[in-house]
């Protein structure tokens, strides 16, 4: 059975503040470095950076040799000890991170040994590099025996790590804003997860009958929870509370270790006598009512519903509380279409129709960092990759 060696460290320069990770794979018999990996993570821990590369380095090896043996080597006196099974992992950002490394390889064949700093120059000159290089920094190379000898499983690794890498900088790092803005709140919007009404393209709003996820929408709630503790970068999830989204943010929470809490600003927009009902419907039943609403913003569904104008206004109230409360934070709102559109919306300072004109899917990700001069940038829309087989 092949060996390898995995030495990891990371850093966080502000604690939280800029971090990123290092980490070496070695052959344990001939002290060959196969793998070197670093990462800039954006604004994050210096226990969640440790983490990041443990994860990084855990993967590499795995890539290598899925049936190896694995000693990790680290100065980190925390990740050591809780991957060990010897303390308890009591904070809400690492318990995600260290579930994921369990599970790259069974726990039998992988052991943890605590090494002063000085042992551990080479992962920790990566994490420095990356840090050093900011938002651009993003590297996985191979030594030259494994680069040589991996042909086409080298390439497909390597093209692996690179959407890894792509992924997880999605929500973490900094955009054009000017440094001195500080570290941005980040909403990451996700969709809740299918209901029996969502494939028949029906209107479901808070007005109706609460619908709760159906089969589909709980398997997309599961793989939208691997997906963010395969990030590890929320701190705090908040959910409508609608059953639909509730049911999506508890699957989450469930994975990462973190606490829902329920805000009512997030709930889906109430489509009046239309609940229930599909486009086609309400055109036959309610023609004038429906053109007036798709060409008014200040119109409402029949029966009193919720105009998009009531909308707009009752998200940005919610976002600029949510910002303050969470300045410099990731926070995960598991949400509705019409909210999410509208935070999207708002961030780019488009016109109400332009709600129309995005798709939505469900249990799909978007992303908005809001900084310090009340600017916004939209990171991310509809991302549907966490869903594919």
């Amino acid at each position: 059975m092949r060996e390898f060696i995995v030495e990891a460290d990371g850093g966080s320069r502000g604690n939280p503040g800029p971090a990123g990770y290092g980490s070496v794979v070695l052959d344990a018999t001939t002290g060959e470095t196969l793998v070197e990996a670093y990462e800039y993570l954006g604004v994050v821990t210096n226990n969640v950076a440790e983490y990041r590369g443990l994860l990084a380095g855990l993967r590499a090896a795995h890539d290598l040799d899925p049936s190896s043996r694995v000693h990790v080597r680290m100065d980190s006196k925390l990740v050591v000890e809780q991957m060990s099974g010897r303390w308890k992992i009591k904070h809400p950002d690492m318990k995600p991170l260290a579930l994921e490394a369990g599970r790259i390889f069974p726990p039998d064949r992988v052991t943890y040994e605590w090494i002063p700093r000085e042992q551990n120059k080479h992962a920790d000159r990566l994490a420095n590099e990356a840090m050093d290089t900011e938002s651009s920094a993003s590297s996985v190379r191979r030594g030259a025996a494994e680069a040589a000898g991996g042909g086409a499983a080298a390439t497909e690794t390597e093209a692996k790590s690179e959407a890894d890498v792509r992924a997880a900088k999605v929500v973490a790092s900094p955009g054009w804003a000017p440094a001195d803005m500080g570290a941005p709140a980040t909403f990451v919007l996700l969709r809740h997860g299918e209901t029996p009404l969502t494939p028949q393209k029906r209107f479901s709003g808070s007005g109706g009958t609460d619908p709760a996820l159906s089969d589909v929408g709980r398997e997309q709630a599961e793989r939208a929870a691997t997906a963010l503790a395969r990030r590890g970068t929320i701190q705090h999830i908040l959910a409508s509370p609608l059953t639909r989204t509730r049911q999506t943010a508890a699957a989450v929470a469930e994975r990462l270790g973190i606490e829902v809490t329920v805000e009512d600003g997030l709930r889906e927009t109430d489509f009046g006598a239309w609940e229930g009902l599909t486009f086609g419907e309400v055109r036959e039943r309610y023609p004038d009512d429906l053109n007036t609403w798709l060409s008014d913003p200040e119109a409402e569904p029949t029966g009193g519903g919720e105009s998009f104008v009531a909308t707009a206004t009752r998200i940005a109230a919610t976002r600029d509380k949510l910002v303050a409360a969470y300045a410099g934070r990731t926070v995960l709102l598991v949400t509705h279409v019409t909210p999410i559109k509208t935070f999207v919306r708002l961030a780019l300072g488009a016109p109400p129709e332009s709600l129309f004109r995005m798709e939505l899917s469900a249990a799909s990700f978007s992303a908005v960092a809001y900084y310090a001069d009340g600017n916004a940038s939209v990171r991310l829309l509809n991302d549907t990759s966490h869903l594919r087989p």
